[in-house]
């Protein structure tokens, strides 16, 4: 053999050089192009955005932070406020997830599969389908719908967290149930044993950890979700907070504002400490199909083992949830029989009356604000998403390796600081810090874009966090033994292992944040949510009607989008 075929043969062994132009480099080339585009929608290379005389405000909003209200009246008002929140958010949750437990079996491949229905292949997709509607659109609209049928009854607030929030959860849930290993389940079919039983004795206790971690990750939600619909005049924090922005009363506002907090950051340590009792560390895991099985049967023997040990959080949290359940329906005492009253029918068939056929006069407008709502998302989740990268790494207390001296003074307080941030940012709700930035920003889609950006900031830092923290130390170890700096164990182990979790959750993150503009568009920010409060405060059902459609369908094209995405990393 001459020198010329061994040349040949080795060149033919090397591996082929990856195309520059791959559909990951594609998408990143129109995320820029996307952001360069929301950035000229938001008028920031033609006007004049920053209104100058609101500085004076804003000091004293900064100001009264050092001198809350403490009056012991005031904060009675405070603690009734806080309890209400709460109320609806546990009573909320528990209607949210028997929807979504139902939702999700019968929205999930798996369960058809099960029954063996050959002569439709696809119903799950037909569920799926149904669910998606009223999951595109937010709770702040359904609550005010609910307000014209019920008035401002405490049912009003349950429902609108229920109904989207099921939804959510049984898209979620169907997901998990998908990525569940089904070798015992089709074990049990095997057997002759029927499909439900087959399920509830194999799938369900295997997902049983992600299902329970997914679930306080929705209560978490569903708290500062209560706190938003307090702004259209459903009680708890959030209507306070409206109330003592809109007279100005700044002292008042921070005590609200540090109540609500302190409710979120409670929530959140409860539900951290639980999870990682029961051996589930993280709230949302988009990347299911990454895990190894064993992986998921370990969480279940580990919860199985703490349930049947007697393990002191598990029963305590399981007697605090009943407890707090029972408290909760005692407090919100929403009168459930409207749900079936006579009254309530004749105005719903009225409601529908009037929204049919819907008004198409105003296709232009439409498409405008639809153009708006779009910019404002991509420009939110894009800060969002760099912010949240960028706080993540020392949000996580495993960034150092434990041979450093990682608890060190100066550790702890870079990451108590940037837990405290991310836990306040992510409390407020997106229209209340709407509000704050119109002090200084003129109305547009930018203070909207910018106060959705902050909420999401403080839940994706937060998700991000446990990504780094949940890594393994393994490979990490490895590079430090071979001589790595800790710059290089980043570049080269930390990072390459995270950064496509990050885009997933910035993904998921952006579909949530395309119907939150609902919320910021309520306070003046712009885009359709605008429009949509402006026809319900007018009884334009058939105009509402149009725009909700247009609405839906641009959350639906968010979603393929931000799905294709994903699939594409995977």
């Amino acid at each position: 053999m001459n020198r010329k075929d061994i040349k040949g043969r080795f060149h033919r062994t090397l591996p082929k050089q990856p195309s520059l132009l791959n559909s990951r480099t594609m998408w990143g080339l129109l995320f820029v192009a996307a952001v360069i585009w929301s950035l000229h929608e938001s008028g920031l290379f033609e006007r004049d955005l920053v209104n100058v005389g609101g500085w004076t405000l804003v000091m004293r909003f900064l100001i009264a932070a050092t001198r809350p209200e403490l009056d012991v009246e005031f904060l009675q008002l405070t603690l009734e406020a806080t309890l209400q929140t709460l109320a609806y958010g546990v009573c909320g949750t528990a209607f949210s997830l028997i929807f979504g437990l139902v939702g999700g079996i019968l929205s999930s491949e798996v369960w058809w599969q099960s029954i063996s229905l050959v002569k439709f292949p696809t119903p799950w997709l037909v569920v799926r389908f149904f669910l998606a509607i009223p999951r595109a659109i937010h709770e702040l609209i359904w609550g005010l719908f609910f307000i014209n049928i019920f008035g401002l009854d405490p049912l009003v607030a349950v429902l609108a967290i229920a109904i989207p929030f099921g939804a959510i959860t049984a898209k979620v849930f169907s997901e998990i149930l998908d990525e569940t290993p089904r070798q015992p389940l089709m074990a049990l079919l095997n057997s002759g044993v029927s499909p439900l039983n087959a399920f509830v004795y194999s799938l369900i206790p295997q997902s049983f950890p992600n299902l329970l971690s997914y679930a306080f990750y929705r209560f978490e939600c569903s708290i500062r979700s209560a706190a938003v619909l307090g702004i259209i005049g459903a009680g708890g924090l959030g209507y306070q907070i409206l109330l003592s922005l809109q007279s100005l009363r700044y002292e008042e506002m921070w005590t609200f504002l540090i109540a609500l907090v302190l409710l979120s950051g409670s929530t959140d340590f409860w539900s951290a400490m639980l999870r990682r009792s029961i051996g589930a560390p993280s709230r949302l895991d988009l990347n299911l199909h990454l895990s190894k099985p064993k992986s998921t049967l370990q969480n279940t023997q580990t919860l199985a083992i703490h349930l049947l040990q007697g393990d002191r959080l598990v029963k305590v949290s399981l007697f605090a949830a009943i407890g707090l359940l029972i408290f909760s329906f005692w407090y919100v005492n929403a009168d459930f029989t409207k749900l079936s009253s006579p009254q309530t029918f004749d105005l719903l068939i009225g409601v529908i009356q009037d929204s049919f056929p819907p008004d198409i006069t105003k296709f232009y407008q439409l498409f405008t604000l639809s153009a708006q709502t779009l910019a404002m998302s991509i420009l939110a989740i894009a800060i969002a998403g760099i912010g949240g990268i960028l706080l993540s790494f020392p949000a996580a207390n495993n960034l150092l390796l434990p041979e450093d001296n990682s608890h060190s003074l100066w550790g702890i307080t870079v990451l108590v600081f940037t837990r405290f941030l991310l836990l306040f940012t992510r409390a407020i709700p997106a229209p209340i810090w709407a509000l704050i930035f119109l002090f200084v920003l003129f109305p547009g889609i930018l203070p909207g874009a910018i106060a959705l950006a902050i909420h999401n900031l403080g839940i994706l830092g937060r998700l991000m966090a446990e990504v780094i923290e949940n890594l393994d130390q393994r490979p990490l170890r490895s590079l430090q033994a071979l001589g790595a700096t800790n710059s290089q164990i980043f570049l080269y182990g930390i990072l390459p292992r995270t950064l496509s979790r990050f885009v997933a959750y910035i993904l998921y993150r952006w579909e949530v944040c395309i119907r939150a503009t609902v919320i910021v568009g309520l306070v003046g920010a712009g885009g359709l949510g605008r429009l949509l409060t402006e026809q319900l405060s007018s009884f334009d059902y058939k105009g509402l009607v149009s725009t909700l459609i247009c609405f839906i369908c641009l959350t639906f094209l968010v979603d393929l989008i931000s799905a294709t995405v994903r699939r594409s990393l995977r």
